[in-house]
This record gives C-alpha cells, structure tokens and sequence, in this order.
C-alpha cells in the first residue's frame, strides 16, 4: 500500500518534521494538533479555546483526508493539568457522538509553544 500525505490551510501548517496526516489504505493517521489559529499561526487564549481549536484544526486534516471526526477510532489527549480533563470531556462531546473514540488522556509536563492541550487521532474511512 503507498502512503499519501494529506496537507490543509485549513489548520496550521507544521511546524516541524511531519506532515498533518499520513493515509495508508483507508487509515489515516493525524497528527498532534494544538490550540493554534491556522489563519495566524498564534495560539489562541486560554483552556477552552484552545480545546475547541484543537478539535477544530483535527475536523479541518480529517475534512481534507476524505473523513470527518466521526470516523475516529483512538484519540489521545495531552494535558499539561489533568484538572482540565472534565472540560476536555465537556468540549469533546461537542465536536463527537457516540460511540465515542477509544481514548487516552496523559498528563504532560509541557507541549510546543506552551500549549495546555494537544491531541491525535487515528480514523478509519472507506
């Protein structure tokens, strides 16, 4: 099977050695997005705007890799305060419906550009 790269302006460009999503076969693999404005390239303010952000800029890789977040199958979570985890909850219901994702959710000491909140996904469409 050959990977195809999928790319969007609709989220932030990377900022680094990787790609926003890599799909191989009907698996696509999205990677760690934070709370940054793909318009600006700036960090948006405070814990849940940049959860919404989050799961804004992994709608826009999902949306251009021929999916949506419904296709989701495993989504993990990176906190730098676990006592967020209830607004993670909160926001996350807003954006899936059951049945939800399988999930993990870590707490971290920092994340890129002192983001509070960073999730990836894996989705399966087709």
């Amino acid at each position: 099977m050959q990977k195809q790269i999928i790319k969007t302006d609709q989220a932030p460009a990377a900022i680094g050695t990787y790609s926003q999503a890599v799909k191989v076969g009907g698996t696509v693999y999205l990677s760690g997005q934070i709370g940054l404005d793909p318009a600006s390239m700036q960090m948006v303010e405070g814990i849940e705007n940049q959860i919404h952000r989050v799961f804004q800029n992994l709608q826009a890789v999902a949306t251009a890799a021929g999916g949506s977040l419904a296709d989701v199958v495993k989504l993990n979570v990176f906190l730098t305060d676990l006592g967020h985890f209830a607004k993670v909850n909160e926001i996350m219901a807003q954006y899936f419906n059951e049945p939800f994702p399988a999930r993990a959710a870590v707490g971290v000491a920092s994340l890129p550009r002192a983001a509070l909140v960073e999730a990836d996904a894996v989705m399966v469409i087709g």
